[in-house]
């Protein structure tokens, strides 16, 4: 670690000076024309140099830069010699393989625009996605086939518009494309920068998910940030990936990596146990760090790593120096979203908010107010709603005018996340704005009822949803997940409620709870309450009455 320890908030303005520096350095720096100049470029400076390793494959797949290219050059070469055209949206619905990134960038070279779809999708789910972004082609596994298989005469695309990896006896074999397509032809059009390279779902934790229309200009912003803003100290060449690639971050890490001369290293899944491990085997320098990984037993290894710098969001602030200790690396906490990219983060060097709670400052190429209802902006220290604008967010939600127009106040983006800001410039976020629960007529961010249970020893998850109630409006219900060897005897209700009644005022103390054995995800990891709230129609059942003092 090479952040000065000593800073304190009031020297901490002359070196917020050399942030801002950094800040207008990044802002500078010129953008390529679009994605594949980016991939052209990194191959140039490093063509020998190894550019990714899949280290969770029947064999480590491991490629140089030079190989990467040729990869992608040949996936493109069989989209079009399948159909694909400028413009073409084709859907890709692959797990965490080399043949992902080399799609995704094959899209881009083509000018078309890549819509990811989750491995985990149901029939249901995936006719949808496909439908609702009007999709012509489907890049799936051959593991994934039963979900397509099973919309039988709903399935929306022919045999020919199905690209299969792996072998199957439907579709169209992408292997063999690739093997037998013709080179691309000379002089095809070049996407501009502001063309359209994505349509990103959201992770849909309120109804039907959005597809979010990102741009080259985008992600070539998002992965500048990402590299830069580490400073010159940091330097991170190595860089790990352990979440799904049809999801956003894989993607902006393979450009930061590409952007850094570097190497990104993919885990086929996620595992919590194994993530050290990971971190420790290839010498990681940069990684999303999981929270739930600091939640496991302490190791004496923990610390021994070549970890420059980590980024976590929503992490406990009271834990946040400990977890720095820990793994003997800096840890930053950042906020981002889908449809903006990088949103806020909290400077390496501003070790005075370590345990703060903040997400930081606007990032480079954003500009960030906080608002009132109707989107006037409200003093420092107040809540509201945080608003973002810059180049490089989405260009709106792909056909849905309805969600676009109730979701900017003119050219600022709503995020729906409530925040408050402090007198040095950095942001601190309350809970989302619909993520709230009212209880005889008081707000209670759920975020924060989610904290204090995940402070109690042997809690490794917490979530906070509202209960209708007849007298109050609603009640907190608190789902719990316990550490691995923990039982509800040893975090009996009792020592729950009893541990909450230290930390909250009385009105946000959790009337009901829940043990289980996990919590549903979205794609992104978070914990998806709308489906939890759905599972019955009467969340009191099953769960723990603090007040009657029983189970119902």
């Amino acid at each position: 670690m090479t952040v000065d320890a000593t800073i304190t908030k009031d020297n901490w303005p002359a070196l917020a000076k050399d942030v801002e520096r950094l800040v207008s350095t990044i802002e500078a720096t010129a953008l390529p024309a679009n994605i594949w100049a980016l991939v052209n470029q990194a191959v140039s400076a490093n063509s020998t140099k190894l550019m990714w390793t899949f280290f969770e494959e029947a064999e480590d797949q491991t490629a140089t830069y030079a190989d990467v290219k040729a990869r992608i050059k040949r996936t493109a070469a069989a989209l079009y010699a399948a159909g694909v055209r400028q413009g073409t949206h084709v859907a890709v619905m692959l797990p965490n393989i080399p043949q992902f990134p080399a799609t995704w960038l094959a899209i881009a070279r083509l000018g078309a625009v890549m819509v990811p779809v989750n491995i985990n999708y149901t029939g249901r789910e995936l006719h949808y996605v496909l439908t609702d972004s009007e999709s012509t082609f489907l890049v799936i596994d051959a593991e994934c086939l039963p979900a397509y298989a099973a919309l039988g005469d709903e399935a929306p695309l022919g045999p020919d518009h199905l690209l299969v990896v792996g072998d199957a006896e439907t579709g169209r074999s992408l292997w063999e494309l690739q093997a037998s397509a013709p080179d691309l032809p000379a002089g095809l059009p070049e996407p501009a920068i502001d063309d359209l390279v994505n349509i990103q779902y959201t992770s849909g934790t309120t109804g039907f998910p959005k597809g979010c229309m990102l741009t080259h200009r985008y992600w070539l912003t998002l992965s500048l940030v990402a590299e830069m803003r580490g400073g010159q100290d940091e330097q991170a060449t190595n860089i790990l990936a352990a979440q799904p690639y049809f999801y956003m971050d894989p993607q902006w890490l393979t450009l930061m990596a590409m952007r850094a001369g570097g190497q990104i290293f993919v885990a086929r899944r996620a595992s919590s146990s194994r993530f050290m491990d990971w971190v420790r085997d290839y010498d990681i320098h940069y990684c999303l760090f999981p929270e739930i990984v600091y939640q496991l037993p302490e190791s004496e290894r923990d610390g021994q790593n070549s970890l420059k710098r980590i980024s976590i969001f929503g992490f406990d602030k009271e834990r946040h120096a400990d977890l720095e200790r820990r793994y003997n690396t800096v840890a930053r906490e950042s906020f981002g979203m889908t449809e903006v990219g990088s949103a806020l983060f909290l400077p390496r060097e501003a070790t005075h908010m370590v345990g703060s709670g903040s997400c930081g400052r606007p990032s480079p190429f954003r500009e960030a107010k906080i608002v009132d209802a109707e989107g006037n902006e409200v003093a420092v220290g107040e809540v509201g709603e945080l608003c973002l604008r810059g180049p490089g967010i989405m260009l709106g939600y792909y056909r849905k005018p309805e969600a676009n127009a109730s979701s900017y106040f003119g050219d600022w983006f709503r995020t729906g996340d409530l925040f408050w800001k402090d007198a040095q410039g950095f942001h601190y976020i309350v809970g989302r704005l619909k993520d709230m629960i009212r209880r005889s007529g008081e707000n209670i961010a759920a975020r924060e009822v989610e904290a204090v249970l995940r402070e109690l020893p042997g809690v490794l998850e917490a979530a906070a949803v509202g209960v209708k109630d007849a007298s109050r409006g609603e009640e907190v219900k608190a789902y719990l997940v316990l550490q691995p060897g923990t039982t509800p005897q040893d975090v009996p209700p009792e020592a729950i409620f009893e541990h909450c009644k230290t930390r909250l005022a009385a009105f946000k103390i959790p009337r009901f709870l829940e043990y289980r054995d996990s919590l549903p995800k979205t794609p992104s990891e978070k914990i998806a309450k709308q489906k939890l709230v759905a599972e019955k129609p009467d969340l009191r059942v099953g769960s723990f009455d603090r007040v009657a003092g029983a189970w119902l």
